[in-house]
């Protein structure tokens, strides 16, 4: 590829709008996941799960845009994805800026902050994001258990669940905006709230896209597996006779991915030179 960073104008306003509305809606399903341990949590918790959260988005698009960008303009992509995210979080804030302490400035130094936080706290785990590996399990878990501190929660499971999911569910959807692909259907929500100012907590959007099921196969050696789970919340939002009933559709949906997986990575394995990544 040999885009100049100008080229990708598009693609850093998507991004930087993408991880807004993620950071948001993060935060409002953190505040579901556990309600007895989230109910007291204060504005200035809530600014702090987002935080976290952007810290982590800066990351996982730093590791996605090393696979898109130039070696030589990853760099100056990630300053300028930076800018756009601050401008943004500018923008969004404005109404509640005029009449609190918080100016443009400080806006800019608290997304500088959690860059460099980011940059300290992450880049130490090595993994390629589309791959399910130990690392980035690893990496999933210490962002969930650093989200569960910022409730004050300790080793919440709810929460690092609910964390875990949110993550992994953003990397197809920052992989398409380099791949240029359109965004599903309800697959990203309107930027019809905004968070209030720094050190306050993000409003609620009016939509959001919470996935309740995930479906997981992969590939160990010669070994295939398939997983199944239900946001926590919702498991406990349903009836014994809903959890069985839905367990057994579930299990019939695992075993029809896992044998369809196990047909389609057998063909790719047996190729002479088999694909890296995401195939």
């Amino acid at each position: 590829m040999k885009h100049s960073l100008q080229e990708h104008e598009p693609i850093l306003k998507d991004l930087s709008n993408t991880i807004l509305d993620v950071c948001r809606e993060s935060v409002t399903l953190i505040k579901r996941s556990d309600h007895s341990a989230t109910i007291k949590l204060s504005q200035q918790q809530e600014w702090a799960i987002y935080l976290e959260f952007l810290k982590v988005l800066f990351n996982l698009a730093d590791r996605v845009s090393a696979f898109y960008v130039p070696i030589q303009q990853q760099p100056e992509f990630m300053n300028s994805l930076e800018d756009h995210v601050s401008e943004r979080l500018k923008t969004l804030l404005a109404p509640s800026l005029s009449s609190s302490d918080i100016d443009d400035q400080e806006i800019v130094v608290t997304v500088g902050q959690a860059v460099a936080e980011s940059r300290e706290m992450y880049e130490p785990y090595k993994f390629v994001f589309s791959e399910d590996s130990k690392e980035r399990n690893a990496f999933f878990q210490h962002v969930g258990e650093r989200v569960a501190g910022r409730a004050g929660a300790g080793n919440n499971q709810a929460i690092v669940s609910a964390t875990v999911l949110c993550i992994s569910a953003v990397l197809p959807a920052l992989t398409a905006l380099f791949e240029g692909k359109p965004p599903e259907p309800g697959a990203k929500a309107s930027p019809t709230t905004q968070p209030q100012a720094t050190g306050q907590s993000p409003a609620p959007s009016d939509t959001q896209v919470i996935k309740l099921i995930s479906v997981v196969a992969s590939i160990s050696g010669e070994e295939f597996e398939t997983r199944w789970g239900l946001l926590p919340q919702f498991r406990r939002d349903l009836k014994p006779d809903q959890v069985n009933t839905l367990t057994d559709y579930m299990n019939r949906v695992a075993r029809i991915v896992g044998d369809r997986f196990a047909i389609e990575s057998s063909k790719v394995l047996g190729k002479a030179d088999p694909p890296v990544g995401n195939a």
